[in-house]
């Protein structure tokens, strides 16, 4: 037993995972905070404007709660996420069956496979931009990960494909056609399609021309059955509620069963005030729409500021993102921003597909905002 437990601890876990990718630009990161002004910091996406005041106030008066919450959350908990499916993105036939709430999307997302129980000799294929946690999921478990936008073209039959819209980081938008034909091939294929969605309401179409982001459990992509899906949602950009690891799981009712039966025996549950304050604010509007006002003034500040010094900006309809290239290696764009104090997330940590992008985020202060702008001027 205690050779065999010296075998385990030289192979640790972490050793089947990719390098933290935030860890790669710490040198950047002291080079931007050497510029007189301080240091600009545009690189991770993380909400700094305050915690509305109606989610606050629910928060206090939640915070009496002192047995155990129920994995599968309190029925007031389900019913604000099926209404709010219904209401923002059109989703109709889910029932309590179909939802579970969690301890925020990047946890859920990272221990899917784990879950579900995947390992060795399972393929998953996530976007050719994507997020670096569905690659440390797959690496987890020891499946293979293969990145393609057209999973249907694969050689091989995945067990599980994740698709991104609206992408990070890329702010790209899946049109609806698109997502009928992955449902389609997924069902046909007998494979798990998991849609990431945790920025459907960070759009900036104009309603009377465009067609926003939709949800793979939206009747005109999936038809009148989510069978075979499964979307993730997440309230940390849409209400500021990062620190409060609110998120959730929706769609086939037999996988969300599954996975609520494995996290009852994990014993992970959504704390009960997360829980009073995610129904505060998933059925609240009205901080969703403020707060979008504040994105997209400054958004459009560091656009013209980018665009004024020879970027390009491609994508970036949705999210809180600007993918953005000067025709160089990432690499080389981050020296030259970090120059002027600011730091971006090189588009490598993306896939090789992002190579010539950086991606910058619009969530720091308009303080901040307007002094990257300044400097880029």
């Amino acid at each position: 037993m205690v050779e065999v437990r010296a075998q385990r601890a030289s192979k640790p876990v972490s050793s089947r995972l990719p390098e933290f990718p935030w860890d790669r630009i710490a040198g950047y990161g002291e080079r931007a905070r050497a510029h007189p002004d301080g240091i600009v910091d545009l690189s991770i996406g993380t909400p700094v404007d305050p915690t509305p005041t109606v989610v606050r106030e629910a928060l206090a008066a939640g915070a009496d709660s002192p047995g155990y919450p129920a994995t599968a959350g309190r029925p007031e908990t389900r019913r604000a996420i099926l209404d709010w499916l219904a209401r923002r993105c059109g989703v109709i036939g889910a029932t309590d069956a179909s939802v579970l709430p969690l301890l925020g999307s990047k946890e859920a997302i990272s221990a899917l496979g784990v879950h579900l129980g995947l390992g060795p000799g399972d393929l998953v294929v996530q976007p050719s931009l994507a997020y670096p946690s569905y690659e440390v999921g797959a690496k987890l478990v020891g499946a293979e990960i293969v990145a393609s936008d057209e999973p249907e073209t694969l050689d091989r039959t995945p067990a599980l494909v994740w698709i991104n819209s609206p992408s990070n980081p890329s702010g790209r938008v899946t049109s609806p056609e698109r997502l009928r034909e992955l449902v389609t091939w997924a069902r046909d294929a007998g494979v798990l399609l998991v849609s990431d969605e945790c920025y459907v309401e960070c759009s900036w179409h104009d309603p009377a021309t465009e067609q926003g982001p939709s949800s793979i459990l939206h009747p005109d992509v999936c038809g009148d059955s989510h069978d075979g899906l499964l979307a993730v949602h997440s309230l940390s950009k849409r209400s500021n509620l990062a620190g409060y690891r609110c998120a959730f799981y929706a769609g086939d009712p037999a996988v969300v069963g599954e996975l609520l039966e494995v996290r009852k025996n994990l014993g992970l549950m959504m704390p009960g005030p997360q829980q009073t304050a995610m129904v505060a604010a998933l059925d609240d509007d009205e901080h969703v729409v403020e707060q979008r006002h504040r994105y997209a003034a400054r958004r459009a500040t560091m656009w013209r500021a980018l665009e004024g010094v020879g970027f390009r900006i491609d994508h970036s309809e949705a999210a809180l993102y600007l993918w953005s290239t000067r025709d160089e290696s990432c690499w080389d764009t981050m020296s030259w921003l970090a120059e002027r104090g600011i730091l971006a997330a090189p588009g490598a940590f993306y896939g090789t597909a992002g190579e010539r992008h950086v991606r910058i985020a619009v969530t720091a202060t308009d303080e901040r905002i307007t002094a990257a702008a300044q400097r880029l001027a």
